[in-house]
């Protein structure tokens, strides 16, 4: 049975399709086979994968809204043992087709249940809002990893984003835990971002990842050529910081239950 990861901000720009495809690819080079969902209309882990647009292609859009199946839908990326369920401009409306339907918070959960078991992860890429895509990525998911940009309103736009869990978890999802707050577009020469760490510690405890992505040219450039970090620069210190959030995520799945019960919402 997979551990499904969803990777959620409401702010934009923070690093979520970043890390979904470079956590996706560094876990697959140490644990595969990982799934990467694309949850997001903007579609940015598809094409930072290799996939140009395609009308023709089917989506997790497909697999929500017809008679297609999830595992139909699953797509061969570049990167050994990396797998992805791509996504699509079509997904925009998908808030208002899912809010006609029962139980439509369960939608994502119902439909990806048979593919828990093909996979050691699945990371979720949900859009930067709190709409219905990402209240069903919650729900089907048993932690979220919270990426936060090293910026002055942090520490408030990663509480707002934990009250949201503790409703979810009272009223939809009780093992929905918190995987890690996860530091990124760190710059060690500035008294901002050593602030923004140390508010984050103090505040989360060890919910902070002890590992923090540096702000670098070679992580912001491999998305326009398609390809995750690993294959665009396997030596950058983007690609290293991936690496170790990788080994760090997964030996937080080594240690079991007991370590998630602990990075539980309150």
């Amino acid at each position: 049975m997979s551990i499904t990861i969803a990777i959620a901000n409401q702010k934009g720009g923070v690093g979520k399709t970043t890390t979904a495809i470079n956590l996706g690819a560094a876990l697959a080079s140490l644990n595969s086979p990982i799934l990467i969902i694309d949850f997001d209309p903007q579609a940015n882990a598809t094409a930072g994968l290799g996939f140009a647009k395609d009308p023709l292609r089917r989506s997790v859009y497909h697999g929500l809204f017809s008679e297609a199946q999830m595992e139909d839908l699953v797509t061969k990326t570049p990167v050994e043992g990396l797998f992805l369920l791509p996504s699509e401009k079509n997904l925009v409306g998908a808030t208002l087709e899912l809010a006609e339907k029962p139980g439509r918070e369960q939608t994502l959960a119902r439909k990806i249940a048979p593919l828990r078991d093909r996979f050691n992860f699945i990371l979720i890429d949900c859009p930067p809002s709190l709409d219905l895509l990402t209240l069903n990525a919650l729900v089907a998911a048993d932690s979220v990893l919270v990426p936060v940009q090293c910026e002055y309103f942090a520490l408030e736009g990663v509480s707002e984003l934990l009250d949201t869990l503790i409703r979810i978890r009272r009223s939809h999802n009780s093992r929905l835990s918190v995987e890690g707050i996860l530091l990124t577009m760190y710059d060690e020469r500035t008294n901002l971002s050593q602030q923004v760490r140390d508010d984050l510690r103090d505040f989360f405890g060890d919910q902070v990842f002890d590992t923090f992505i540096p702000r670098n040219v070679r992580l912001a450039e491999a998305p326009s050529y398609g390809k995750p970090i690993s294959l665009y620069d396997p030596l950058c210190r983007g690609a290293q910081s991936y690496l170790q959030l990788a080994k760090e995520v997964i030996r937080h799945d080594q240690e079991g239950t007991g370590t998630r019960a602990e990075r539980a919402a309150p």
